[in-house]
């Protein structure tokens, strides 16, 4: 498989402009030039960016001068400092995949289909002269399978839309289950030759969210280590109440390993490389709350089969977010 390269040691800038209040304050400090530099300086090679469509669009269409320059500031700081940039819009007029945002009707509303569209038009139109260094990431975690068709129809429209204003920009397009990798192979055939397949990892979620408040039927106060047996991991689920899924299939005889990510990653390797496109994890880490020794055991496996593969990736995330040891723990991994 072909590998993304300048994209495959990333972190995302997550709750700077995107999944948080939106006040001038908070936009102009919570990352600084001097927060990319750390980056840069730690052998990083891009960052990835999430932002809500409310930072530069308002409901009505109108654009929000004062958001886009943040994201120059970000494009500016990551040339100076030679990194690369993925642009994610985490959140649409119409969706979010956290239902708290109270966000809904995207895939079947034509206003909302016409809202997303004039804004990568925008982005592209601004954007597009950095392709050598930008990636574009049409939309985070679609949630539902019944959204996925659509939502393919949409991402198709909208690359084509792109083009005329960008036409060499790496797009990057995931699927549905919060782009899990078991679901890369319903992403489309890719559009062109400058479409990049996008997951997301956090498995086994009892243990890169353990003790999430916002996880479903999640304890606050329960924690486990990794790896663990294959027999644990089914007790615990089921003691807990957590479904679970295909991902169990994954899971060696011998208990969580490299091998489980191996086993997980296989098939969405396999289609690919059978379509010829390249493969990202936009996401993956470990909730704080973990004790370090078992986030860098994790860390360390996944890393591997990522290295093996040439998967790019983009750590969750550099600071806050109840992720905010991923960046100094995968820092210190020996």
């Amino acid at each position: 498989m072909e590998k993304w390269n300048g994209y495959q040691k990333g972190v995302n800038l997550a709750g700077w402009l995107s999944q948080v209040e939106l006040t001038e304050e908070h936009c102009k400090s919570f990352i600084t030039e001097d927060d990319i530099k750390i980056i840069a300086d730690a052998e990083f090679d891009h960052v990835r960016l999430p932002i809500d469509y409310n930072l530069v669009q308002n409901k009505d269409g109108s654009l929000i001068e004062s958001g886009f320059r943040y994201i120059e500031n970000c494009i500016e700081w990551c040339g100076k400092y030679g990194l690369n940039m993925v642009l994610d819009l985490h959140k649409t007029f119409g969706f979010s995949f956290d239902e708290g945002e109270n966000e809904s009707g995207f895939f079947r509303s034509e206003l909302c289909i016409s809202r997303f569209t004039e804004l990568w038009t925008e982005f592209a139109v601004r954007y597009g002269k950095y392709s050598n260094r930008l990636a574009f990431e049409l939309l985070n975690e679609v949630v539902n399978e019944s959204d996925n068709e659509p939502w393919m129809k949409i991402a198709e429209n909208t690359v084509s839309v792109i083009r005329r204003y960008a036409p060499e920009i790496k797009i990057l397009i995931g699927s549905y289950m919060n782009n899990s990798v078991m679901t890369v192979k319903h992403i489309a055939m890719p559009f062109d030759e400058n479409i990049i397949y996008n997951f997301h990892c956090y498995d086994p979620l009892i243990f890169t969210h353990q003790g999430a408040y916002w996880v479903k039927d999640m304890p606050t106060d329960f924690r486990t280590k990794y790896p663990m047996s294959k027999s644990d991991f089914i007790a615990e689920s089921a003691l807990h109440t957590f479904s679970i899924d295909a991902n169990e299939k994954a899971i060696p005889e011998t208990g969580f390993s490299a091998e489980y990510f191996e086993n997980l990653f296989s098939e969405a390797i396999e289609v690919a490389e059978s379509r010829g496109v390249m493969l990202y994890c936009g996401e993956y880490g470990v909730i704080e709350l973990a004790d370090a020794v078992s986030a860098g055991n994790w860390y360390r496996d996944i890393h591997s089969v990522f290295e093996k593969y040439g998967i790019g990736r983009a750590l969750w995330c550099y600071k806050g977010k109840d992720f905010g040891k991923s960046f100094e723990t995968v820092n210190n991994l020996k």
